[in-house]
């Protein structure tokens, strides 16, 4: 599969379109004064602390507070319980602090967490139940580092952990860890172990307290370019403690370290060996990727291009366009099929529908061939939308299990392109398949979309027909409760109005007699469909 990066630059937002053989597979959208968080460092301040919920809100400096889960906090910390004697354990008081920080909290020159002075004699180490609840763990006007893992969406405030993890090309770091792992992706058991003993070799090396992970990107490069990767790394965490020991004596909270800007970040991220062109629109851009590539990514430094041609770069490689399809509800198959896509705040759901294909030798065939078509679709538009939480995908209900399970087998398949991680249940009985995407940032739909100010989001109005019974019941109820009104002057939409004055003349004209009253009628153009006035002279 030939994948192609077009890195689309205006003064108001940065795009970054990812091609898979030409098409369309995702999209990111950075807008210029409303940054992503996801990756920030914050010395935030604990505005509040929920024992009810076992989490907290914290201050970092945004417009809502940030949300904190004990779950998402470090481990607590773990207490020596001798086996013979309690009064010989002794703990070195600089091993464990009671904000919950551990590494967080070291200075720069020292990266590591003093281990426990614990007795010669035989101890367990076990926790201590009262350090795991979170109220004994922070404190309102606690200052404490923490890294956003969710942006804001809707009206949730950010997602923060203390579990600091920093990215480089090939390498993970997390400074509160002490786990050595290896990406998933990468399949070869003899590769999966050179990294890891490599890797082990490199923290003793350097003396790097902390854990490791290997990204896809490591997957066959050599010792030296992951040594400067964990050199990279370690400088990196040394400036954030350095910068939050300047910080810590400020109130306000502060901003210790920004994640790269959306195109080099791309650039760190999604460009891998199969990546064979990297497209950019801008001079300047270009100048700072092909820099920035130059010393991390040098593979793909020769196959950056700056785009320079007056036609558009999106247009030209119709991004534009399957963007507005992207905003549709419905996506049609080649087959004549398509697919229904509803976002709520719960879930969303996709319904697979046959349409105008009816396939050839029988209803199962036709069914099958609509489903494993679909499940192409499916993967696609989950990247492309980037939708997350609870999916609920309808198939058409099939017969044979065999079918089912190729169904199933397809999308699986299809998903192992997609970076955000995926679980997927068994087809059921009635066709469904649930499964969860892993959900970090706004769908496109919400970052590009409001909802409709005239329907508030519900996607239908009430008929014109609905409004004018509406309207009969209202000026029955105003003629009980007023006495003195000689006429009821209706203000609505045109489509009400010509609606009163036509179809529902006869029961204009039953109402005026009954309340011995004239109705008249005006025309609004700015009221919606569903709004009316009635006034009463």
């Amino acid at each position: 599969m030939s994948e192609e990066l077009l890195i689309n630059i205006s003064p108001m937002e940065s795009r970054v379109a990812v091609l898979d053989n030409g098409v369309l597979g995702e999209i990111y959208i950075e807008r210029h004064h409303k940054l992503g968080l996801v990756g920030n460092i914050y010395l935030g301040t604990v505005v509040r602390v929920l024992p009810g919920m076992q989490a907290a809100f914290v201050d970092i400096g945004q417009s809502r507070t940030a949300f904190l889960h004990v779950n998402d906090m470090q481990r607590a910390p773990r207490q020596p319980v001798a086996a013979t004697n309690k009064s010989e354990d002794k703990t070195d008081k600089n091993a464990i602090t009671d904000n919950g920080e551990n590494n967080a909290a070291i200075p720069a020159t020292n990266l590591a967490v003093t281990p426990p002075v614990v007795s010669p004699q035989s101890t367990t180490i076990v926790p201590t139940a009262s350090k795991l609840l979170i109220q004994h763990r922070l404190h309102e006007s606690q200052r404490i580092l923490v890294q956003v893992t969710k942006d804001q969406l809707g009206s949730k405030g950010a997602r923060l952990t203390t579990n600091v993890s920093l990215p480089s090309r090939y390498l993970v770091y997390l400074p509160s860890s002490d786990h050595i792992g290896i990406s998933q992706r990468i399949d070869s058991e003899e590769e999966r172990t050179r990294l890891k003993t490599e890797l082990t070799s490199l923290m003793q090396t350097v003396n790097l307290q902390g854990g490791l992970i290997a990204r896809t990107a490591a997957e066959r490069v050599p010792v030296d370019k992951l040594e400067e990767d964990v050199y990279y790394l370690l400088q990196l965490w040394r400036t954030i403690c350095a910068r939050k020991q300047e910080m810590k004596h400020n109130q306000s909270s502060e901003l210790i370290y920004q994640e790269l800007s959306l195109p080099l970040r791309s650039i760190r991220d999604l460009v891998h060996e199969g990546t064979e062109k990297v497209i950019i629109d801008n001079a300047q851009i270009y100048e700072k990727v092909r820099t920035f590539a130059k010393e991390f990514v040098p593979f793909v430094y020769d196959r950056i291009v700056h785009y320079t041609a007056e036609q558009a770069l999106f247009d030209v490689h119709r991004v534009e366009e399957d963007l507005r399809d992207a905003l549709k509800r419905r996506v049609d198959l080649k087959s004549g099929g398509y697919l229904i896509i509803d976002q709520t705040e719960a879930m969303t759901t996709i319904d697979v529908n046959t349409g105008s294909f009816v396939g050839g030798r029988s209803l199962e065939d036709t069914v099958y061939k609509t489903n494993l078509e679909a499940t192409h679709a499916i993967a696609r538009q989950l990247r492309l939308r980037n939708l997350g939480g609870i999916i609920i995908l309808d198939f058409i209900d099939m017969l044979e299990q065999q079918h089912k399970d190729d169904v199933l087998e397809s999308l699986q398949s299809q998903l192992t392109q997609d970076y955000a991680k995926s679980n997927i249940t068994q087809v059921s009985e009635l066709g469904l398949v649930e499964m969860t995407r892993k959900r970090t940032r706004e769908s496109l739909g919400q970052q590009l979309c409001e909802p409709c100010s005239t329907c508030q989001g519900r996607g239908f109005v009430k008929t014109a027909e609905t409004v004018c019974f509406e309207i009969f019941r209202e000026i029955m109820r105003c003629a009980r409760t007023y006495n003195s009104p000689k006429k009821f002057t209706v203000v609505a939409h045109a489509a009400v109005i010509d609606l009163l004055l036509t179809s529902e003349a006869d029961t204009v004209a039953d109402l005026e007699y009954l309340l011995g009253r004239v109705i008249t009628f005006d025309v609004e153009n700015l009221y919606t469909q569903e709004q009316y006035d009635i006034v009463l002279d």
